[in-house]
């Protein structure tokens, strides 16, 4: 018979004590190192933005304030699907200055990687 810690442990295949806390940790760390990072490109932005500097600054500045909302907002179901928005959201930013399609693919990676250990550990 195994005893009470052995069946709690066969219970959560990941062993975490919390594993939705586990995910959300990860989801806002996601975020909030892209929100960092975002914010730290917008001074090489204003020196060599080109002639579409002022928009690429302004949707930089944009999407470190979503970061930092949705990073604030895992909790809550639609986070995750948001995160994912503004992963495509830079993508598509990359019309402005390549700098922003290149934060959004590294960052769209992490998403992708977030997303494979939610799926992982909460299945």
């Amino acid at each position: 018979m195994p005893s009470e810690g052995e069946q709690t442990a066969a219970a959560r295949p990941s062993g975490l004590k919390n594993p939705q806390a586990a995910v959300r940790g990860l989801g806002a760390a996601t975020l909030a190192m892209e929100a960092l990072v975002l914010l730290l490109a917008i001074a090489p932005l204003s020196v060599m933005g080109g002639d579409r500097k002022g928009a690429a600054i302004i949707a930089v500045s944009v999407a470190t304030v979503l970061a930092i909302v949705l990073a604030g907002s895992m909790k809550r179901s639609w986070a995750w699907h948001a995160g994912s928005a503004l992963q495509v959201l830079l993508l598509i930013g990359g019309v402005l200055h390549w700098t922003v399609a290149a934060i959004g693919v590294i960052f769209g990676l992490a998403w992708l990687y977030a997303l494979h250990v939610r799926k992982s550990i909460l299945s």
